[in-house]
């Protein structure tokens, strides 16, 4: 499906907040392959993001973004206010990507990003309801979702790094 079939059903067309407040729009990733991950600062799976960004700064001048998305419905694993978050995430890994607001991703208080994003299968078949903290979505350039990685996989791991390469081109 084109972006000009999409009919406003990309991801990148919802409404959301950014973590420093104000919107995040997401609009403005249009023409960018984007990797949308949600994220916790006290998780065993943390560490992930020192290679959220490096990913994120090897490949953002050939058109890609890491779009980190707080979530603490994972045992609390995210129970900070977005200061917290944000200084957390600068100090200890210096993130430089962008984070939206805090957000649900499973469950009735599903985030619109999350209702876009879940019916897309990763490699082992696994659809739905996002499993864990640090579950990977990689939306193409064209607005759609091309790819989902397990909670597990790293970064920088080959599968998920072959797949932005083919995402930006």
């Amino acid at each position: 499906m084109t972006t000009a079939e999409n009919n406003g059903t990309s991801p990148l067309d919802v409404g959301i907040g950014a973590l420093n407040g104000g919107p995040a729009d997401l609009a403005q990733y249009a023409g960018r392959a984007v990797l949308v991950v949600n994220v916790a600062s006290k998780c065993g799976l943390t560490p992930q993001y020192a290679g959220l960004e490096r990913l994120h700064e090897r490949y953002a001048e050939r058109g890609f973004t890491v779009l980190g998305v707080p979530c603490n419905q994972f045992l609390g694993q995210e129970p900070g206010s977005a200061e917290e978050i944000a200084e957390f995430c600068s100090a200890t890994y210096g993130v430089t990507f962008p984070m939206t607001e805090k957000v649900e991703v499973n469950g009735e208080g599903r985030h619109a990003l999350y209702e876009r994003l879940v019916g897309v299968a990763d490699g082992e078949g696994h659809s739905g309801d996002v499993r864990w903290n640090f579950e990977k979505f990689l939306i193409g350039r064209d607005g759609e979702v091309v790819a989902r990685f397990s909670p597990q996989t790293e970064p920088e791991s080959a599968e998920l790094v072959a797949a932005v390469e083919k995402a930006i081109g």
